[in-house]
């Protein structure tokens, strides 16, 4: 599974980084701190799954959602949030779950371990 991280935080896209860097059947085949061009570097890379910064500057959900899905029908997009509170609220329906970044990484570890296993 090719995974791309798209987050504006250094810091996050590196600790997810390495939360995944040894986890079997998954590589990392890049990450970016913007969204400009997301659906562009998905193709180029061919990722399977993009990590998103669901709050990350810029980020309009409906309209980059439709645009990712237009061009990637088949990449899963993981949100990840800063605020656990959005769990609860109605979200687009592009997103297969959303994890909050406080979470512990057996969280995001089992919802890529659940695509992995489709």
């Amino acid at each position: 599974m090719k995974v791309l991280i798209a987050d504006d935080d250094p810091h996050v896209r590196s600790a997810v980084g390495l939360v995944l860097a040894n986890e079997p059947g998954i590589s990392i085949v890049t990450n970016t701190p913007t969204v400009d061009a997301l659906a562009e570097s998905v193709l180029s890379t061919g990722a399977d799954v993009v990590i998103l910064d669901w709050d990350m500057p810029g980020f309009r959900r409906t309209l980059e959602m439709r645009r990712l899905h237009a061009d990637a029908p088949n990449c899963q997009v993981i949100a990840l949030t800063a605020h656990p509170a959005e769990r609860q609220a109605p979200f687009t329906p592009a997103a297969i779950s959303l994890v909050c970044k406080y979470d512990a990484p057996e969280r995001l570890l089992g919802v890529i371990r659940s695509l992995l296993d489709r």
